[in-house]
């Protein structure tokens, strides 16, 4: 039987993945209001669950980076939300994975930073991931872009996922500091705001920074 939590999960998330999409197709103005209110969100979490002044300013910085990142990377090179629209998806498949696999085939524990993680759950995390961005192969064009089926895409889904579980581990280590389950209770369910998007403060910027760097392209 699914547990009140759950069903609350399952109904948070429902609302809130066409949300976030409904933001990200949306005009500029109402997309920059969005990230702004998230930015500001995060940073009252952030601030939250740390206590030494060093991990409250670092973590301030990063957080505006990283959001930073999400808004040049809206319309990067023109291709009008592309590699936002890439990366989150991954993100998404990424915790979704992650939790359906942990949860059904359980196993050996990843890490003690975060008890509920399994070598279960991160390996099917990136299963999930690759299937989606398999999606945006086969319809790359309506993007006006050409990806190409090959090594270095294979090499960057793996990063992408492994870097958003870097960043669930690396949130769940600071609410661990600061005895805590959660960053907050804003969305039913899954907690506070930081609690959802750990994965893509940290996968965001790191596709941002592959680009600006050439170091990949599609």
């Amino acid at each position: 039987m699914m547990s009140k939590n759950f069903i609350k999960r399952i109904i948070s998330s429902i609302i809130l993945i066409p949300l976030v999409f409904f933001f990200i197709f949306s005009e500029t103005i109402l997309f920059n209001f969005f990230i702004v209110i998230c930015l500001v969100i995060s940073i009252f979490e952030w601030l939250k669950i740390t206590k030494k002044f060093f991990w409250k300013l670092t973590g301030i910085v990063f957080l505006i980076f990283s959001f930073y990142a999400t808004f040049n990377l809206k319309n990067y090179l023109n291709y009008e939300y592309f590699y936002l629209l890439f990366v989150i998806s991954l993100c998404i498949a990424t915790d979704v994975g992650g939790y359906i696999f942990g949860k059904i085939l359980k196993g050996p524990k990843l890490t003690t930073i975060s008890p509920n993680k399994t070598y279960s759950g991160f390996f099917g995390a990136i299963i999930l991931s690759f299937f989606v961005s398999l999606i945006f192969y086969k319809y790359d064009y309506k993007f006006g872009i050409s990806i190409q089926l090959n090594y270095n895409f294979f090499i960057l889904n793996l990063l992408i996922s492994i870097v958003s579980q870097i960043g669930d581990i690396t949130i769940s280590f600071f609410k661990r500091l600061a005895k805590i389950s959660d960053t907050g209770n804003i969305i039913p369910g899954h907690g506070g705001l930081l609690d959802r998007i750990d994965g893509m403060i940290f996968a965001i910027p790191f596709l941002y920074l592959l680009l600006k760097l050439n170091i990949i392209n599609f």
